[in-house]
């Protein structure tokens, strides 16, 4: 009985498509990936629309991703990521261990890239790359999920979407962090089906890496562990021996994660402790987040939540586990991060692990349209509404600077100043960005780092006969909640322009 179970689950890999079949009666030859030969893979490209389809995005997601990848200068994070990646392996851990509140995976990665130069491209190289590579993952993940047609649509929403194109070109780990969750997710839904160890395993190291690269993965995880417990409930009281692979797979993340899993929960306590000086609280943090990844756009949000909805309810009609185990990641994800949004900052693309979940829901809401109207045109379609849609953002963000331009600014700076003036940094930590392109060495200046008033009133008592410049951004408000050193500066400072958030003022 449990070989003819695993060989009716097996058949099932390849589920049948309702209503719009874009193969017709083409049966695809590969079922695993035994079957990947020579003769197998040119079939399929040669016969599949789906597998045409889905080259033909990811060759668009790659030039969406790779294409003026070098344009913006890189801003505050990415400044620290290269600053970080210049350590040495045990100096990245040991920042982790010591209080950085991210976990050291991205940086060994960066780290090993500065050996091809540190230009804002080789910085940017990984999470673009890792970003194209999503795009078919999230057809595996739809197929697996519920059939071809959600997969194909899920993989064209990423592909267009302006919320992952953002972050495939930005140098820090989300991009990252969505590859690894998207390959966990995919083998999790094949584990909870077949029930082999060795899925079970894969889906145990890629959630392994998924945290090792940014703490808040665990969210997902964790629930994804869980639920993986609450449904198997029963069989660990009575068939243990059922169980096995899942408790391997527990036991292998947990082993893969100990040191790290030692770090977080001292460091969340820490960043528990007081109030956050920056981030979105409470509800906002929800409906922004559904805004970004809708395409930073109210009616398109509207769009994509109707869309959703309509999904969920398709998924509750015939995969109820699969329906609740979705609308759990969801709900408890962003209860988490509501209620955590008051204790530290919080972000929209901390939760960019919940693009899989969102985008296979929005699809599957096509779902009905593709089952009344059994017309294949009605998924060229549907992507083409989906390239409408992200247009807007497109043709803005690939023609303007979408980040803090450092890179002009320093020109800035370097046409303003003179030899010995002051050039102050607020807050000090934006020196990171600053001085990847501007050295005051070579400009013959004196830098100095600000992060309150009294700082700016020292320097302006030592400055003599030289010209004080101050540099600002709004990061200032997380250095000094109070205020006081912009009053500090509408008092005492004459503002000479800004640069895409970049400010900058001369002392009277």
């Amino acid at each position: 009985m449990p070989r003819k179970r695993e060989d009716r689950a097996k058949e099932k890999r390849i589920r049948p498509v309702k209503g719009i079949n874009l193969d017709g009666e083409y049966v695809s030859p590969v079922r695993s990936y035994q079957d990947l030969t020579y003769e197998n893979i040119k079939t399929e490209l040669v016969c599949s629309r789906y597998t045409q389809l889905l080259v033909s995005l990811t060759i668009i997601g790659l030039f969406l991703r790779f294409y003026n990848l070098g344009f913006n200068s890189l801003w505050l994070d990415e400044a620290t990521t290269h600053h970080f990646a210049k350590l040495s392996f045990i100096e990245i851990w040991e920042l982790t261990a010591g209080g950085e509140y991210n976990p050291p995976l991205f940086h060994w990665v960066e780290h090993f890239m500065l050996f091809f130069g540190n230009s804002e491209v080789i910085l940017r190289f990984i999470p673009a790359f890792l970003g194209i590579l999503t795009i078919p993952l999230f057809y595996f993940i739809g197929r697996e999920f519920l059939d071809r047609n959600t997969g194909i649509l899920a993989a064209a929403i990423l592909t267009f979407s302006p919320f992952h194109i953002f972050y495939s070109q930005d140098a820090r780990a989300y991009s990252m962090m969505l590859f690894f969750i998207s390959l966990a997710l995919l083998f999790y839904l094949v584990a909870t089906r077949l029930n082999e160890t060795k899925y079970w395993i894969l889906f145990s190291i890629f959630s392994a890496l998924a945290f090792w690269t940014h703490f808040y993965s665990m969210i997902i995880i964790a629930i994804l562990i869980i639920f993986a417990i609450i449904i198997n409930a029963r069989k660990i009281k009575g068939h243990v021996f059922e169980t096995k692979p899942l408790l391997l797979s527990i036991a292998a993340f947990v082993l893969l994660c100990l040191p790290l899993i030692i770090v977080t929960i001292r460091l969340f306590f820490i960043r528990t402790s007081g109030q956050p000086t920056y981030g979105i609280q409470g509800f906002g943090i929800i409906t922004e987040s559904i805004q970004q990844f809708s395409g930073y756009n109210v009616y398109s949000a509207v769009i994509f939540l109707i869309l959703l909805i309509i999904g969920f309810l398709q998924i509750f009609k015939t995969e109820k586990i699969k329906f609740f185990l979705f609308t759990s990641i969801i709900i408890l994800s962003f209860i988490v991060s509501w209620a955590l949004s008051y204790k530290m900052p919080m972000i929209p693309r901390y939760l960019i692990f919940l693009l899989p979940i969102f985008y296979i829901g929005v699809a599957a809401g096509f779902r009905p349209f593709c089952q009344a109207l059994n017309n294949r045109w009605l998924i060229y379609l549907l992507i083409a509404v989906l390239i409408l849609i992200a247009t807007p953002f497109m043709s803005s963000y690939y023609s303007g600077f979408s980040k803090e331009d450092w890179r002009g600014f320093s020109k800035n700076i370097e046409s303003m100043t003179k030899e010995g003036d002051f050039v102050v940094v607020a807050p000090g930590y934006n020196t990171l960005p600053l001085n990847y392109y501007y050295s005051n060495t070579t400009d013959n200046t004196v830098e100095f780092d600000a992060n309150t008033k009294n700082d700016l009133e020292k320097i302006s008592l030592s400055k003599g006969n030289s010209s004080v410049f101050i540099v600002i951004t709004s990061d200032i408000f997380a250095a000094d909640p109070g205020g006081g050193t912009i009053q500090y500066l509408n008092e005492h400072a004459k503002f000479l322009g800004q640069n895409t958030g970049i400010n900058l003022f001369k002392l009277n």
